[in-house]
């Protein structure tokens, strides 16, 4: 292990309370935006107060939801218009998403969106209340424009400050650069400074370890979290890579990337925030945790209950190998029908679709004729990565996890040494298969990027849960059987218990905060149908389900929704043969 950057940050907090805790400061009014979670922001808030200071603390992290959480009351309220600003840098919802789910928060009332300002960044909530009295609430969403490492503008959240002495007159009003957004900003700088050489990968593991004393904040809706520790791993995990794609001379969100392994862990941990970037050969240990009834796992299951219930499977066997020498397991089990390939765990912090194809293959195997592969485990170097990032904190989706060892996406891989992807090579040349179903899984709550603009980039599309989501890739000669295969895949959906409902639930709140969804409804399901000849196989059904993060009954929900689309997609192939 080698150690290329060290830094502590002091806390933004702490600094205002140690220059205005004090007599001379009697009588003024501080207003700051932090990023701090709101125990930490009330209690510095009684400090100051100590010395007659009247101080707000308010948070720089989605601050209009904090507001109606914190300071706003809405208990009587039949109806919330929100003015969001706008900004010529941003899509035009931006700040509309940044509301997010305040909509769920609102009880019965009805809310609305407008746009609203272009020239500040303030929302404006025009709350009526039940006796016909509205109230006009303005909140301030501090926001800079500012370049990223690899160049481009964006508008991010930023912290700031407004001080008023005891005669009303403003010694402050502008930005303060917090120590949440200096350590990001420091280390992405001094990551880039290093020389990391002219080929790739460039390394192992890029480690990127940093302490933060903040506590996330459960919403009690759905999967719904407040967390400051998970939206820094996504910011680190996401501009990491496109430093890396720039370098390379790549274009933005190039899947071929090979840097190594990028693992933010991001810890909570009392003090100044701290970082420290490391160097490290790839982790082999092996995190052992209790098998589960497979049917009825809570949670992902360990890597050797994969292949022991892979075993129960017969036919021939098949592997390929990782980037950090791990085994990929497969099974060809032969048979009269029309062949169908079965995978999952390509990005393996989606972890239902593990879950689900063995479920499937399993009662596959049960039927006479039945002819498949199934390659539930693609990506065991990811899989292991996350389930070590999840022994910190489980409810984070550490997409760190998603990708493999050398850090690429494994369909996108080419050439000659295929490592994990020489797993669906072997399986479409073994079986002949026309239809592939691939399982994978999105974010079970909202998903951003505060330093980087807030929407992902790339991925903007799956920052908000919009229930089981389909998506269909097929050649062009395909097309009137890949119509009518989505047809009968969601028709036989439709009579999984609860899944319409919990569609037509996360669709809801997804259309209120977003505005118009861009994607097919097909018999009650979000799906996306289009032509693509980059697939071998002519058909192509990816599943969505959003179960990053959940566990429990929700996750038995998902693991059972990916079983069931494979059996209705394997009946619905033999019926249109």
């Amino acid at each position: 292990m080698s150690e290329i950057f060290k830094q502590s940050f002091p806390r933004s907090l702490d600094q205002l309370i140690e220059h205005y805790n004090n007599d001379a400061h009697r009588g003024a009014t501080i207003e700051a935006w932090l990023f701090e979670d709101e125990a930490t922001r009330r209690a510095g808030e009684r400090i100051l107060a100590i010395h007659g200071i009247t101080a707000h603390l308010r948070s720089a992290y989605k601050p209009l939801v904090h507001a109606v959480l914190e300071e706003i009351d809405l208990s009587d309220a039949t109806a919330v218009e929100i003015a969001y600003p706008r900004h010529e840098v941003c899509t035009e919802n931006r700040f509309r998403l940044e509301t997010y789910p305040v909509a769920a928060l609102c009880g019965d009332a009805e809310i609305s969106f407008v746009p609203g300002s272009e020239t500040d960044f303030t929302y404006r909530l025009t709350v009526t209340h039940s006796t016909g009295a509205q109230t006009i609430h303005d909140i301030f969403a501090p926001n800079r424009v500012h370049q990223d490492c690899i160049g481009e503008t964006l508008v991010s959240p930023t912290g700031w400050l407004r001080v008023r002495d005891a005669q009303g007159n403003i010694l402050a009003d502008g930005r303060l650069e917090t120590e949440y957004e200096a350590a990001f900003h420091t280390t992405i700088d001094a990551i880039a400074d290093h020389d990391w050489g002219d080929s790739e990968p460039y390394f192992n593991e890029l480690n990127i370890r940093v302490t933060l004393p903040v506590s996330d904040q459960p919403l009690g809706i759905g999967d719904e979290v407040l967390s400051l520790r998970e939206a820094l791993h996504e910011d680190f995990y996401f501009s990491l890579l496109e430093f890396f794609q720039k370098k390379s001379g790549r274009p933005l969100g190039d899947r071929g990337l090979q840097p190594g392994q990028i693992v933010p862990e991001i810890i909570k941990a009392d003090g100044a925030p701290s970082v420290r970037v490391t160097l490290r050969d790839f982790d082999l240990a092996v995190i052992s945790t209790p098998d589960q009834q497979l049917d009825q796992a809570q949670s992902a299951i360990n890597p050797e209950q994969v292949i022991g219930e892979l075993g129960t499977i017969s036919g021939e066997e098949f592997s390929a190998q990782s980037r950090a020498g791990r085994q990929i397991l497969a099974r060809y089990h032969a048979g009269s029908d029309k062949a169908v390939m079965i995978s999952g765990g390509q990005h393996p912090n989606e972890t239902s679709g593990v879950v689900g194809a063995l479920r499937a293959a399993q009662t596959l195997n049960s039927r006479e004729n039945s002819h498949f592969t199934i390659s539930p485990l693609e990506n065991p170097d990811g899989y292991a990565l996350h389930q070590r990032l999840i022994q910190d904190n489980p409810r984070h989706m550490h997409h760190a996890a998603r990708y493999t060892a050398l850090g690429d996406d494994l369909e996108y891989r080419k050439g000659a040494n295929l490592l994990e992807k020489e797993i669906r090579v072997r399986a479409q040349e073994i079986s002949g298969a026309e239809l592939h179903i691939n399982l994978h899984g999105y974010p079970a709550h909202e998903w951003t990027r505060p330093l980087s603009g807030y929407v992902p980039r790339g991925f903007a599309m799956w920052t908000l849960p919009k229930g089981f989501f389909l998506i269909l890739r097929h050649h062009e000669s395909a097309t009137e059987r890949a119509e009518m295969l989505i047809d009968l895949v969601t028709k036989r959906l439709a009579d999984v218990p609860g899944l319409l409902e919990f569609n037509a639930k996360q669709i809801k709140l997804y259309e209120t905060h977003a505005g118009e969804h861009g994607f097919r409804m097909i018999n009650g399901f979000p799906c996306w149908v289009s032509i693509d000849d980059r697939h071998d196989v002519p058909i192509t059904l990816i599943t969505e389900y959003p179960d990053e993060t959940v566990y429990g009954d929700a996750f038995i929900a998902g693991h059972s929704a990916q079983m069931a689309t494979v059996l209705a997609a394997y009946d619905a192939h033999q019926e249109l043969s």
